[in-house]
């Protein structure tokens, strides 16, 4: 009995090591060819300022989830740090804690003292930054927020919004994870924690965009199977997304393995090797020993389309394509293989950095464009629901005969008093390409007008293009001391992707 079980476990063994052999050699390989990882010999920095562990911990594990993906990495803390080294990095992720009542962790003290006492030049640096705190503190976050604001100052450029965890959050974490797989370029990456997922139904999927030039963009409702946690405007809908069908059969294919429904469930949720070498050693596992084997296909990120007053969770869903042509694994998922009336894992992620106070009744300038509009919709909802109707939209999108989302409903509340300007611009339908940017230079005196008025700005949507634009136009119309004060308040808000 001995031999037969040793030989299983050096089967497993191998599988094993050749699935992460295949892994690591797609995530490079693909990573080669996307802007963010351009510059392939260039490491990237990773830098920790941590108190009790934490940060050091968090850094490794980023650390070892990039490598896998290819990406050369130098991890270090930040008292071996100075400035001339950071000089040498094009990119650069910071893990930082806050001790005590707001305080930088001692390891912190002498790049504070000696790099961050003045403003720097770092206008060639691409930084992201993990900020550890405690909400129970009244300085949540404080080094973290000190270190941003001296990087941002400096001419630094982040690479997405800094993620700010309260006491280890796990759903803070998973979007960390989620925003490193977009900084390789989209790469899998599995989850650091087990998903705890809920049993979701998709209802209906509707084209909106059927005849538009752009990527097919579908309007999704779904329901709770059971009781789950509720959501508020600005949170985040993570799925669990599952292979398709014609996939796992190419697999199975591949792998000489006969079709069958144990296979096509035990890998619906399994990242599919590729290399003839590992699939050999696959047909001679059961379906259970293989499932084991395999990691599992990592969440992707949505924002929520509506609030829970609407009857459905909503999304607002554009596919998109890999280098290879086939379909996104989440967007492919959604879109296009999951039957509607069918099940699907999700799992509510709160967003508290871009939520509002239902009952704080101030103006309110909404700006996005595509499926960026999605999270912008549901502030729209939960405002009218509060009877706030000093609201002003700023939507950008290709075609207004094809991508105008929700018009008729955003028509409708402009006519009932609910939205007080609706600014729609369209990029492709001739004449000068305007963009949402040329609204608030156009607008600039009712943008002074709301803001002196005390409104706060949400903004939603591409992180390449538009959000820089949009904020370089706010910060020349307000100065960058006015940008600061709107930071400091709480009333610029960015989900950005």
């Amino acid at each position: 009995m001995a031999r037969p079980l040793a030989a299983s476990l050096l089967i497993l063994a191998y599988l094993l090591f050749c699935a992460w052999t295949a892994w690591r050699h797609r995530q490079r390989s693909l990573a080669a060819r996307l802007p963010t990882l351009a510059d392939a010999q260039a490491p990237l920095l990773i830098v920790y300022a941590s108190q009790t562990g934490q940060a050091e911990q968090l850094a490794q594990h980023s650390a070892d989830a990039l490598q896998t993906a290819g990406q050369a990495v130098h991890c270090c803390s930040l008292d071996r740090l100075d400035l001339p080294t950071l000089l040498r990095y094009p990119r650069a992720l910071f893990i930082v804690s806050t001790t005590g009542e707001g305080d930088a962790p001692d390891s912190a003290h002498a790049f504070l003292r000696q790099a961050m006492a003045a403003r720097a030049e770092l206008a060639g640096l691409h930084y992201a930054l993990l900020a550890l705190g405690d909400r129970s503190y009244a300085q949540f976050c404080a080094f973290g927020r000190q270190l941003d604001d001296w990087l941002r100052h400096s001419g630094a450029q982040a690479l997405f919004d800094t993620v700010e965890v309260d006491k280890l959050d796990p759903a803070a974490l998973r979007h960390w994870q989620y925003e490193l797989s977009a900084l390789a370029g989209g790469q899998t990456m599995a989850d650091w924690r087990t998903p705890d997922y809920q049993r979701w139904q998709l209802l209906t999927r509707r084209c909106l965009n059927p005849a538009g030039c752009a990527a097919p963009t579908f309007h999704l409702r779904l329901q709770a199977l059971e009781d789950g946690p509720s959501w508020q405007a600005g949170d985040i809908a993570e799925i669990g997304p599952r292979n398709a069908p014609e996939r796992i059969g190419a697999f199975l294919s591949a792998a000489g393995l006969a079709a069958h429904p144990d296979w096509q469930l035990a890998l619906a949720d399994r990242l599919l090797p590729e290399r003839a070498d590992e699939l050999q050693a696959l047909r001679r596992l059961s379906p259970a020993a293989l499932r084991d084997a395999l990691p599992r296909l990592p969440h992707r990120e949505y924002s929520i389309a509506s609030i829970p007053a609407s009857g459905a969770l909503d999304l607002l869903v554009r596919q998109t394509r890999n280098a290879d042509g086939r379909l996104g694994l989440g967007s492919g998922w959604l879109t296009e293989y999951l039957p509607e009336g069918a099940e699907l894992a999700l799992r509510i992620r709160p967003n508290r950095s871009f939520q509002l106070d239902a009952n704080e009744d101030r103006p309110l300038i909404l700006i996005g464009n595509g499926t960026g509009l999605a999270s912008l919709r549901a502030h729209l909802q939960a405002r009218a629901a509060h009877g706030q109707g000093r609201n002003w939209l700023i939507f950008g999108e290709r075609n207004a005969a094809h991508d105008f989302y929700f018009q008729a409903e955003l028509q409708a509340w402009q006519a009932a008093g609910q939205l007080s300007h609706l600014d729609a611009v369209f990029s492709r339908d001739g004449g000068s390409c305007r963009y949402v940017q040329h609204v608030l230079q156009a607008e600039r005196a009712r943008l002074l007008d709301w803001i002196a008025d005390g409104a706060a700005v949400y903004v939603c949507g591409s992180a390449q293009g538009m959000a820089p634009a949009v904020q370089a136009e706010l910060t020349a119309a307000l100065g960058e001391e006015g940008m600061d004060a709107l930071l400091a308040a709480g009333r610029y808000r960015r989900d950005v992707y």
